[in-house]
Parts: C-alpha cells; structure tokens; sequence
C-alpha cells in the first residue's frame, strides 16, 4: 500500500486501490507508522496507542464538547468592559474605541460573543488564540481572529516575540507584539506559546475514544440473547440449521437485545446476567468522562454525569465554575486586551475587567435579600445607593437625585 493511500486511510479517505483482508491486516503496522508522521504535520497529537487525536474526534466526546462549549459560551456571554479609576470611583470608559470593540462590534463579521467563544474556544483547545489588530485614525478599530494553526512564535534577537503568519493563500507576514492580541492557555513550556487540551489530554481523549468503539463494535457485532441453551445429547441437522437460522435472523445486533430463542429437541434455558467485562467496560468509559472534568476544571455536575440533585447548591456549584475554572482564563483575558487595545499612558488610569455577576446572581428571592441588606436601613450601614441596585437589575435611575441617597432616608420609604 503506498504512503499516499495510507494517508488517506489514516485521515478517513477511501483508497481506490481495493485490498484484500490480509493485505489490510500487513498494511495496518504501516498506517499506525503514518500516524506519528501526521501528527508531526499539524493533523493532530499522537497518543500511546497509536491513535491520533485532532480536533474533530476530540470534539466527538460528549463530555469534552460539554465542558469546552461551557467554557467558552460562558466567556462568550459575559460583558467586557475597559473601566476607568478616577480617584477612588471606577467607571465605565464608553468614550474610548477598546470599549466599543469589546462591547459593539470587535471586527465587521462577528458580533462580540461570537469574537470571544472563537478566541476562547482556540486557547482551549490549541493552546493559543491570536487576534490582529486592525489599526485607525486614533488606535486600533478592530481585531481580526487568526487561525492559530497558521501562526508560529518567534523571539527575536532583541529578546521580543514577533509571530509569523502563513494563510492558506497569499505571501506570509511577521506581526510584531504590538499588532496581535495574544490569549493563551495557563500551561506552558517556554513562556510563550501556550499547549492546548488536545495535546494535555492527548491519552485520555485516545482512551475515551478506544473505549467508545469498542462499545460501538460491541453493539453492532455483537449477540444479545437472553440466555444460553443447553442439549445433553447432539441436536439434529434440521434444528441445527432453524436454531441458526433464528439466532442470525433475529438475535444479532441491538435491537434484539434480551429475545429468547426457541427451544429445540428438549434444550434448556439457562439465563446470562451481565458480564463482569461488559461492566468493566462502563465502568472505564464513566472514568474516561472523569478524566475529562479534572483537564478542563469544570464541575462534574456541569458535565451532567452526575445523578444528585443539587437544589440549592447549584448556586455553590456557579461559584465554584467562576473561582476555579473561569477565573484564571479572566486573568488571562483582561490582561491580553490591555496590552492590545490600550497604550501604555491609558494602562495607567483605565483597565479591562469582566463581569462575571451574570453567572452569580441566583434566584430572585437571593437577589432580594441581598440588594436588601446592600441598601441597609435605620441603624444599618448599606453599602448601596438605590440606583446602583436598580443597575443591578437593568432598571432606570430614579428621578432627580432620589437614587442618590439611601433608600431609608427617602420620604416615603420609610420603615417606621
């Protein structure tokens, strides 16, 4: 079999030169060889066991496209905002570009939560996300995604890092620093290009995926009657040839599981339970779906192969998703569109700060009691004015100045 046609094969193609089974079978060392060679090109990482992991069969994995979508729709969703400090008050700074490509429009084809899942979901999974900055009259007025399979890292002499970009048609560029917005994963081995979940979790996603076939193989091939017959003496030809008849008609595949087959000639039934192997196959998928949950942080519970149910501890479970899943990826966020979009003398006085209250709200009746003990009342400090918590819930500022005292204070509004 040429090398060619073992690629193809290796990629999921069809060969147009038939094969017999036994040429198949020797050829089959050849494409695991092949795999090695076509993850070295970029088709994905190559695991242990000879299989090759790439984003398309990663992706496959219920449980690891749960916790990535999660992740990266949850990024997606939250608001963005360049804030400004001015003495001791923060505030939104609505009047600079970086604010109105965060919040607006980050490029002409996608709208801010679809620029922020794409650049999410690529750091998640490749490790690095790269965005060109668009320059304008005034600083930059957009920022244009990169497929980061096209881009390579380089540190310069001058001890800077400049990337180099390749696209699949058209002369290559070197951007310096200053022209991409560059989030990377937390994880990395030179400081500079950061290693993906595909490559972190190359052996659990290849395990997972062993263990998905061969329960695939299993369903499809395999037998499922309800018990075994027994015969103390020889069957005659005749029901020999009715019984096979009736176990390859009727009994093969999944949708026959469980049927029972008739009797011939006095047979006994004696009937099967569940096998210790078929048990110690589930037993390695759901440990698989495990394995998934501690690469990404994400709570089992998210992942929804837990079946207790939380009640009110789902609001325990949106903190924990925050504080050790989400916050890190923040850090890495803000600090990657300050350096972008904001210059040095604006870094001084403005910054870029999500907001993750959207995911840490809660029910109404917690909302309340919250926003309550925030306004305070007649012997108690609230640290809220009634317009910060009318924003708290996207309602209008009151009229005149009536928001801009406590709520105890306000004629009318008395507890007494």
């Amino acid at each position: 079999m040429s090398f060619f046609s073992r690629v193809v094969a290796a990629l999921g193609g069809v060969s147009g030169d038939p094969q017999s089974p036994q040429a198949a079978a020797s050829s089959q060392s050849d494409v695991y060889g092949d795999l090695a060679l076509l993850a070295a090109l970029g088709q994905g990482f190559s695991s242990r066991n000879g299989r090759v992991i790439n984003e398309r069969s990663a992706m496959s994995n219920a449980t690891f496209n749960r916790a990535v979508t999660l992740i990266s729709s949850s990024i997606g969703m939250l608001p963005l905002n360049v804030m400004r400090r001015i003495g001791e008050r923060k505030e939104k700074a609505e009047e600079l570009r970086a604010y109105r490509i965060l919040k607006l429009k980050p490029n002409k084809v996608q709208t801010p939560f679809q620029f922020k899942s794409y650049m999410q979901g690529r750091a998640l999974l490749k490790g690095n996300a790269f965005a060109q900055v668009i320059p304008g009259v005034g600083g930059a007025q957009a920022l244009w995604p990169l497929n980061p399979d096209l881009v390579t890292i380089e540190v310069t002499d001058s001890l800077d890092v400049q990337y180099r970009y390749q696209p699949k048609q058209g002369s290559q560029r070197v951007f310096s620093s200053s022209e991409i917005m560059h989030l990377r994963s937390p994880w990395t081995q030179d400081g500079f290009s950061g290693e993906g979940l595909l490559k972190q979790a190359v052996e659990t996603l290849s395990l997972a995926d062993l263990t998905d076939q061969s329960a695939a193989r299993l369903l499809e091939n395999g037998a499922y009657v309800g018990g075994v017959l027994e015969h103390e003496g020889n069957l005659s030809e005749e029901a020999i040839s009715r019984l096979r008849a009736q176990f390859e008609e009727k009994f093969s595949g999944v949708e026959n599981q469980g049927k029972w087959i008739i009797t011939e000639e006095g047979l006994k039934a004696k009937p099967m339970g569940f096998s210790g192997r078929d048990a110690e196959g589930l037993g390695q998928r759901r440990y698989q779906a495990e394995e998934m949950s501690r690469f990404t942080g994400v709570p089992r519970p998210l992942l929804s192969f837990d079946e207790t149910s939380w009640g009110s501890g789902v609001e325990q479970l949106g903190l924990f998703f925050v504080m050790y899943c989400l916050l890190p990826w923040f850090n890495a966020w803000e600090e990657a569109v300050a350096k972008a979009l904001l210059t040095e003398r604006e870094q001084k006085t403005h910054y870029v700060k999500f907001n993750e209250g959207a995911l840490l709200r809660g029910s109404l009746k917690d909302q309340a009691d919250f926003l309550s003990k925030a306004l305070g009342g007649p012997g108690q400090g609230g640290f809220m004015l009634p317009d910060e918590a009318r924003e708290k819930m996207d309602m209008n500022p009151l009229p005149e100045r009536r928001g801009q005292q406590p709520a105890w204070m306000i004629e009318g509004t008395s507890n007494e």
